[in-house]
């Protein structure tokens, strides 16, 4: 029976309590009332149910516990006052798919867990545990308060029940939106996801907000600086996603969500294509300059490959030294990696290494095959480098690569050099042979080292000794070019071919197919998931 039907008077022996539940029903649509909606509009922020209306298929929301809340009785045992739950949580379609949705209510309190009914969005992640959904979480919470010891009455060792939290990052895609500023609980649940996205100037994470950095540290500090856009998205890299209104947010996760299975027992959707397989873009051939100290644009070069408009650039502002975005090749979802010579020249940074291992884990967790394009000058080294901890971090990406299970195809496009260039893909295939699946463009140069600075080091008393030092520098450095060029690597299979770059596109869409078809062969809970 809808809200409609049931708000009518009702008859018959049953009409008191129907009445009773249409008027409760009634009261939480109206989430804290009309003067706190409007006062949420006013800050330029959506109400819970305006954001899961913008989320879901239009008719398909079916709410969960709706009648949650506070309630007030009077002498006589009847209501006097219902405050509802500040969670709405249901069920709903996006893109025509299931999924599971949580949405923090603003206007109750703030969306304080002093005001929640915790259980309902704690059982959101259960359900979407249970039935093997995908869950969206969208948080708008000022967090606890300690108000609440008023209301419990005692204290409590802190937690939250991380079952199922922890094991849905291995099961289903799970996506976390920060609405306001999410504070301790709050920024847990958007932190852990698979994608967590934030508003830039509208929303911040920490684990205590300003008042409690100034109380513990005597610092003041606006919540903006402290958890902003800045520090969360550009530096720490705690979101993979900024974007500028709660629209983009909402439109960003059903994309995202596009791209993956509704879990880990299945494969990902294949969209309708209309980009031909066999597309060459001449272009390609004069993507990579010849002077070596020239950069070029890599996302142009992802444009010019993959299906039209199917680039999902992730964490673009944070490790930008190395490119991650999920794409589509003839409508199959694909991981998309590639070095970005415009920062830092491409090479693996602390922050790139941490996102390129996240990224890995993301692909091989959904059985995403992996596409690198790479043009990698190595590890990033110096005194600030060492000690951030660059090279333990590289290693952890080493580690998230040989573990993955996911086809992998490496194209080298400009260099590969060093312990950064040993990671352009496993040393095995999906079934665990020796199968590095590699291939390079006649621009592409490898080696343990770059000649030049090897040269200069093996060579350094007799380039000083010799008559005319630049040029009988130059002169070894032309011999050890022509030993590296990638034809001598191919001559002893190397690499499975070099290709002309104009042809990358049918070379990809061809391998995709027996991609999925490996993919197909091994479902279900990888052994190593998110972390």
């Amino acid at each position: 029976m809808s809200t409609i039907e049931m708000s009518r008077p009702a008859a018959g022996e049953w009409a008191a309590d129907l009445d009773e539940l249409a008027q409760r029903r009634a009261i939480a649509r109206e989430l804290g009332g009309e003067e706190q909606v409007a006062r949420q509009h006013a800050q330029g922020k959506l109400s819970a149910r305006e954001r899961i209306d913008g989320l879901l298929d239009a008719g398909s929301f079916k709410e969960i516990g709706a009648l949650a809340g506070g309630v007030k009785y009077g002498a006589d045992r009847r209501r006097e006052s219902f405050t509802p739950s500040n969670a709405v949580v249901g069920t709903g379609k996006i893109g025509g798919r299931r999924a599971v949705v949580a949405s923090d209510d603003f206007t109750i309190r703030a969306g304080s867990s002093e005001g929640s009914v915790s259980e309902k969005w704690i059982f959101a992640d259960r359900y979407a545990w249970e039935y093997k959904l995908p869950v969206v979480r969208m948080v708008d919470s000022a967090g606890g308060s300690v108000k609440l010891l008023d209301k419990l009455g005692h204290t409590k060792i802190p937690g939250y029940p991380m079952l199922p939290m922890t094991q849905l990052l291995g099961a289903v895609p799970v996506v976390g939106i920060a609405l306001g500023a999410c504070a301790g609980l709050g920024a847990l649940r958007v932190g852990s996801a698979h994608l967590a996205i934030m508003i830039r100037g509208k929303s911040q994470l920490f684990a205590g907000g300003p008042p409690v950095v100034k109380q513990a540290l005597g610092i003041d500090i606006d919540k903006e600086s402290l958890g902003g856009y800045d520090a969360m998205h550009r530096h720490s890299g705690a979101v993979q996603l900024a974007v500028d209104t709660e629209a983009e947010a909402l439109q960003a996760t059903r994309r995202f969500l596009s791209y993956l299975p509704a879990n880990v027992w299945e494969q990902p959707p294949v969209v309708p294509c209309d980009d031909p397989v066999e597309r060459c873009d001449p272009w390609l051939n004069q993507a990579i300059p010849a002077d070596k100290r020239k950069i070029f644009q890599p996302r142009k070069i992802l444009k010019a490959i993959f299906d039209q408009d199917s680039i999902f650039e992730m964490s673009p502002d944070f490790g930008g030294s190395t490119v991650t975005c999920l794409a589509r090749l003839d409508g199959h979802a694909v991981g998309v990696m590639t070095n970005n010579p415009m920062v830092m020249g491409g090479a693996l940074t602390r922050a790139a290494a941490l996102k390129m291992a996240r990224f890995v884990d993301l692909c091989d967790t959904f059985h995403l095959p992996i596409v690198n394009m790479v043009d990698q000058p190595g590890v990033m080294t110096g005194p600030d480098a060492e000690r951030e901890g660059t090279l333990s971090a590289a290693l952890q990406t080493l580690h998230a690569i040989e573990q993955s299970g996911v086809p992998w195809l490496a194209i080298v496009l400009r260099r590969c050099v060093g312990l950064a260039g040993a990671m352009l893909s496993p040393w095995h295939g999906p079934s665990g042979t020796a199968l590095p699946n590699r291939y390079a463009w006649p621009s592409a140069r490898w080696g343990s080292i770059p000649v030049e600075g090897g040269v200069a080091a093996a060579f350094k008393k007799d380039i000083a000794a010799a008559e005319d030092p630049v040029a009988h520098r130059l002169e070894l450095e032309a011999h050890y070019h022509a030993i590296s060029s990638p034809m001598r690597t191919a001559e002893r299979f190397g690499v499975l071919d070099i290709i002309e770059p104009a042809s990358t596109r049918p070379l990809l869409c061809a391998w995709v197919e027996d991609a999925y078809r490996a993919t197909g062969r091994r479902l279900g809970p990888v052994g190593r998931t998110m972390r």
